[in-house]
């Protein structure tokens, strides 16, 4: 990616550009979600402070979850509190679908007025990130506190603290009468090819990563929401400057929840006989509430 000119892109909605700047040892990822986010939305009737949370957070996901290599690798991101009007937010990624479900005090959210912050929302709660990898039949999982104005800022501080590399994220919510579409950008610095091996310290101060933090900084929450503007154009004018920049296509962005009759028919098969009869109604059905997609499953096992 160099010249004079922006290069004729292709990439509007629900689709993940992956890059990497060879000369800087970086990496990075770019997402647009608009039908996809407002199919996952639209199961609950959300206000506008937990809409422009959750997608933020359906962004993140999908930014986070397209660093696995494996389809069959999980990313989930839950935020958890006792204290907060916001009890529960949980996403996950897996193999290019997206889900995502906020549980949350109606009452004390209408107390807070339009633009709550992110402590009011969670008070002190925590952010949990977790990586399952079937592949190789492993988990691992790094907790951070909820600090800090952003969600975004929490995952940075995750990287920082889990991984040990240095993390920008930047984040852009637009929610109006046509619906609602969010972008993020996510840059990662992997000093002398070092992706895969231990990292024993972060350089945060690093020049390589310096010059990539401010470049990368530099991109504005209306440029990531702009639906004329494709992601290879936003990425030419961070970048264009630099002697190599590759990019590719990731994978397209679905919504993910994988409730079905035959799964939770499953799932119940391995209970045992009395405790199956305990689960069903005066009508001989197990119901099953799936808080993803808001549907009620009725299961009959015979």
């Amino acid at each position: 990616m160099s010249g004079d000119a922006a290069p004729a892109g292709t990439t509007g909605f629900d689709k993940v550009l992956t890059f990497t700047v060879p000369d800087r040892n970086a990496r990075g990822r770019i997402v647009r979600l608009g039908p996809v986010l407002n199919e996952v939305i639209a199961a609950h009737a959300y206000p506008a402070p937990i809409r422009h949370l959750l997608a933020e957070a359906l962004v993140l996901a999908t930014l986070l979850g397209s660093l696995l290599k494996d389809e069959q690798s999980q990313l989930t991101m839950q935020a958890q509190t006792q204290d907060g009007v916001i009890d529960l937010l949980v996403c996950d990624y897996r193999g290019g679908e997206v889900r995502g479900y906020v549980r949350f005090d109606r009452a004390r959210l209408d107390e807070l007025g339009p633009s709550p912050t992110l402590h009011a929302l969670f008070g002190d709660g925590y952010l949990a990130i977790t990586f399952d990898l079937p592949a190789t039949n492993q988990r691992y999982q790094g907790i951070v506190p909820l600090e800090g104005e952003t969600l975004a800022a929490a995952c940075e501080s995750y990287f920082v603290q889990s991984e040990q590399i240095p993390t920008l994220i930047r984040l852009g919510v637009r929610s109006d009468a046509s619906g609602c579409v969010a972008g993020g950008l996510l840059i990662q610095h992997l000093p002398e090819g070092e992706e895969g091996r231990e990292r024993l310290h972060v350089q945060l101060d690093h020049p390589e990563w310096d010059h990539m933090r401010i470049m990368g900084g530099a991109v504005s929450p209306a440029e990531l929401v702009d639906a004329g503007l494709d992601l290879e154009t936003v990425l030419w004018r961070l970048f264009h400057e630099e002697c190599e920049v590759r990019v590719e296509q990731g994978m397209p962005v679905a919504k993910g929840c994988r409730c079905t009759n035959e799964y939770y028919r499953s799932v119940l098969s391995r209970f045992g006989p009395d405790e199956r009869a305990e689960m069903r109604n005066e009508d001989g059905l197990i119901l099953v509430d799936c808080a993803f997609c808001s549907k009620v499953f009725e299961i009959d096992l015979d």
